[in-house]
């Protein structure tokens, strides 16, 4: 597993792209089937925003796990699942701008200043936007060192994420899932600290 082929590699991101996609076929069969719920909006909203912080989640997790098992290659996997996040949160953004606003962009503000937890996620929604639009390999030779410093912004993205998710199930008393996922992701944001202080410190030690 520590070092897969380039064919091996290609292989697992084609089955990992198409994994990734079941969750929206789902939910397209189950619109075909009319099978989405009494509130069709909610059920799409839920699993596109859902699976906006899954795959943030998972794309938070190559860093630490490369680090324990010295897979290498799982560094290359990062781009397609940060896609993935960005993916599906653009249709998380479509279902709030279109199927419950109808483009109406005003009423799609007011709503965003009434209730806070929608405008937490608009900022977590803005700050993917340079990091989808710098994700190429042409955008990283262009920026350089400056490449990495503008993609630290997922972390803000992640903690920005997390208190849309719990705000909004904390006005349904369903907060298992959020507890979950901020669990998860302060873990990972934790694991991060540790590495740079380490990092740190061998620095000073190695002057």
């Amino acid at each position: 597993m520590r070092n897969l082929t380039p064919a091996h590699i290609r292989l697992v991101k084609l089955t990992l792209f198409l994994v990734f996609l079941l969750p929206l076929i789902r939910v397209i069969f189950r619109g075909v089937e009319g099978n989405l719920g009494a509130n069709p909006l909610e059920f799409i909203t839920r699993a596109t925003g859902d699976w906006t912080i899954y795959c943030l989640c998972l794309t938070l997790c190559i860093s630490p796990l490369r680090r324990f098992t010295g897979w290498h290659w799982i560094q290359r996997l990062r781009r397609l699942f940060g896609l993935y996040v960005f993916f599906y949160a653009v249709l998380h953004f479509v279902c709030f701008l279109w199927f419950d606003h109808f483009f109406d962009v005003e009423a799609m503000l007011q709503d965003i200043l009434k209730r806070p937890f929608i405008a937490l996620g608009f900022c977590a929604f803005v700050l993917l936007l340079p990091l989808a639009a710098t994700s190429t390999d042409q955008m990283m030779r262009r920026l350089g060192r400056w490449w990495g410093k503008l993609h630290q912004l997922v972390y803000a993205v992640a903690l920005l994420a997390v208190l849309h998710f719990w705000w909004m199930r904390s006005g349904k008393n369903n907060l298992l899932e959020p507890v979950i996922i901020a669990g998860v992701m302060l873990m990972l944001l934790g694991m991060r600290l540790v590495f740079y202080w380490r990092a740190r410190r061998a620095a000073v030690v190695a002057q």
